[in-house]
Parts: structure tokens; sequence; C-alpha cells
């Protein structure tokens, strides 16, 4: 589809390589992305939007035990559980998905939302955190490419203790990021990890 669409535009791979790959990375995000809502729009119809009662702190530890498990079997060459590396990258991005939107939602808001709702709001925060990728991707030439797997797992870690000493401050930083682009980070990495899973 890519290919072709350059060609009706008569746009040539060699002269421009970097359109092709970012034209490649914004299919291949797209891609993992639908994996991960679709499980999370069955889980949803499943058990409803359960969720809600989770605080920040509970979602970036669930977030950490599925890091955990990844950076343990990446150390450990093996798994005595059968859920894969993949299914667990999937959670650690609909788990940081969860969290921006319970930063969005009040407190006050009814903890049961309709599945319409909440593929809206899933693809509000997806499409933010696409989009910064693509803002970082232009900055950086899409370096992420040559990372490991073992990297997108430490940066993750790395975020989830940012977050926590956020909170210990109260959520104030001073000159830092907040939790939302945390969990934008968090995402980004899970998609990576994910299009360079598939690539092998």
């Amino acid at each position: 589809m890519t290919d072709s669409l350059f060609l009706k535009l008569k746009i040539n791979r060699t002269q421009f390589p970097e359109l092709f790959i970012m034209a490649s990375t914004n299919e291949q995000y797209d891609k993992v992305i639908a994996s991960c809502k679709e499980i999370f729009i069955k889980k949803t119809k499943d058990y409803g939007t359960a969720w809600r009662v989770l605080r920040t702190i509970s979602i970036a530890d669930q977030i950490f035990i599925k890091a955990q498990r990844i950076r343990t079997i990446q150390e450990k060459g093996y798994q005595k559980i059968a859920d894969d590396i993949k299914g667990e990258f999937r959670g650690i991005i609909n788990y940081a998905v969860i969290g921006l939107i319970q930063l969005e939602l009040k407190a006050d808001m009814p903890e049961e939302l309709e599945v319409a709702k909440v593929s809206a709001l899933y693809d509000k925060h997806v499409s933010a955190t696409k989009a910064l990728m693509q803002d970082k991707n232009h900055d950086y030439g899409e370096a992420w490419r040559s990372m490991s797997q073992e990297s997108f797992v430490d940066l993750i870690l790395m975020k989830l203790l940012r977050i926590r000493q956020i909170l210990a401050n109260e959520g104030k930083t001073l000159i830092s990021e907040g939790i939302d682009a945390n969990y934008h980070d968090i995402i980004n990495y899970g998609v990576f990890a994910l299009i360079l899973a598939d690539e092998g």
C-alpha cells in the first residue's frame, strides 16, 4: 500500500528514503495499536471498566510487574509461564492508556463507561502519543530501530520510577514533564519493541 501510494505521487524511494521509512513506521505503529485496542475493547466488554478504581500508583505497579517479568525472562533466557513477551508489551501499552484516561477523567465521573466512550478515549490518547512519536522520529531519525528490546524494558522501568517520584512529590515537578508524558513514552517504547519483534 505504501509503495503504490508513493508511486502515484511519483516519489522515488531512493530520492526520499526518509519518507518511505516514516510511512512504513506509521503503518507498523497502527498495526500494533490495532492489536492492543482489540484486546482492550474485548476485555471492556467482558469486565466493564473495572480499571476505573485504579489509582495512578496501582497502574504504575501493574506496568512494573509486566516490565519486570520481561526483564527477568531476558536475563534468565527462559520462562515457565506460557504468556509470551509480546503479550506483556501489549499489556504495558494498554495499562499506560488506562493511566492517561484516568488522568483525564474526574474522580466524580461514573466508574462504568460505555464501550463507545472507552473506544473514543483510547483513540484520543493513542493519537496524541503517535503524534509525539512522529515529532521525535523527525528529530532523532528513528534511532529506536537500532535499540535492543532490553533497552526498551529498562527505559519503561525508568519511566515508572519517575512516575513514583512525581507521586511522592505530590504531583509537582520543577522542570520535568508530568506523569502523562511518562505514559506517552511508555506506550511508544512498547510499540517500538513490538514493531522490532515482528520484524524479527
